[in-house]
């Protein structure tokens, strides 16, 4: 069972969201909170799987809740709630380690699979924002120096993986275009992740981008 917290400072978003996850036999929504402050302290008491986590909201947002669920012993995996114009706002959630966004107007049926998906390690980009994203990212420091300079301890086939990793690909599409088995990508993520010293595959993409190769 894949156990989930749920905030937002909207409570009909909040009541929407554990309806259609209520839907699913293998998502629980356990925990509830109307701000960060207040998720970080039922997160203490009722560990989590997956977090749904909204940006703006009063005393605590949500990237800064994001920034400090990092810091405890093994973080849930956080997905970001946000609109369009709140994309600058995307980054930075992801570069504190959030591992992927969706749009509050999401179809059901993708914000299901985006919990299963990200429960699993995988990261939930939609398509349709992560365009803007990968804008934005370099607009605001694509193709730098030191990002470059990460990358260069990757073997050739961790690079390999890693840019796909930054077209947002998922294990097994990799395995499919790089013509090897999903445990092999999964051992090439781990090793990655530990040489990039990345939270998240998200984290991993976003260095791509930096270093311009995607």
């Amino acid at each position: 069972m894949i156990r989930v917290a749920l905030v937002d400072d909207d409570a009909l978003v909040r009541a929407g969201l554990r309806l259609i996850l209520g839907g699913a036999d293998d998502i629980a929504v356990v925990t509830e909170a109307g701000d960060g402050a207040a998720a970080l302290a039922a997160l203490r008491a009722t560990p989590v799987d997956v977090v749904l986590m909204d940006i703006r909201m009063p005393r605590m947002d949500g990237l800064s809740a994001t920034a400090e669920l990092q810091r405890t012993p093994a973080p849930p995996y956080v997905i970001v709630l946000t609109t369009f114009d709140a994309d600058d706002y995307v980054l930075r959630a992801l570069r504190h380690g959030a591992s992927g966004f969706l749009l509050k107007d999401t179809p059901p049926e993708m914000l299901v699979d985006a919990v299963r998906k990200v429960a699993d390690g995988e990261p939930m980009l939609s398509p349709s924002v992560t365009e803007q994203l990968i804008r934005r990212v370099r607009d605001t420091g694509g193709g730098d120096d030191d990002a470059e300079a990460r990358l260069k301890v990757l073997s050739d086939r961790e690079r390999e993986v890693a840019v796909a990793v930054g077209h947002g690909l998922s294990n097994a599409e990799i395995a499919a275009d790089l013509h090897m088995s999903v445990a092999t990508v999964k051992a090439h993520v781990s090793r990655i992740l530990t040489k990039l010293d990345a939270a998240n595959r998200v984290q991993v993409a976003i260095a791509v981008h930096d270093a311009g190769l995607v």
